[in-house]
């Protein structure tokens, strides 16, 4: 067991953490997710959780950077991140307080940052 966990056990959990990228003090609680573990700023998490969301058994604990954003079939967003520290990717609900602009950011930056130059598509088309 990890001393944050040791002494989440001993309070019986913390109601908020502070955002180690962007320093901002964020709320456990918010709609749309009940193991809140990502920042609603910078979006960025980290690696708390091993097998199940919430189970909060992972022994990494360092950070997850939001690197793309995927759609649900019932059209649920959903953050993606990888560990920087071993590289898992995990999937995190979005929530109801995250920030508009970041989520759409990381939404069209395959659009803005397309693999090959746009003019290619051009010839495609002829």
């Amino acid at each position: 067991m990890s001393r944050d966990q040791r002494h989440r056990a001993r309070r019986g959990g913390p109601n908020s953490f502070r955002c180690r990228p962007c320093g901002l003090d964020v709320s456990t609680q918010a709609l749309g997710t009940a193991h809140r573990n990502h920042c609603p700023n910078c979006l960025w998490s980290r690696h708390l959780d091993d097998d199940a969301p919430g189970d909060r058994a992972a022994e990494c604990g360092s950070l997850m950077e939001p690197i793309a954003i995927s759609v649900r079939g019932d059209g649920e967003w959903v953050l993606i991140h990888r560990c920087t520290g071993c590289d898992e990717v995990h999937l995190n609900r979005t929530a109801g307080d995250d920030n508009p602009l970041a989520l759409m950011r990381m939404a069209v930056k395959p659009l803005a940052q397309p693999p090959f130059p746009l003019e290619h598509l051009a010839r495609l088309w002829i």
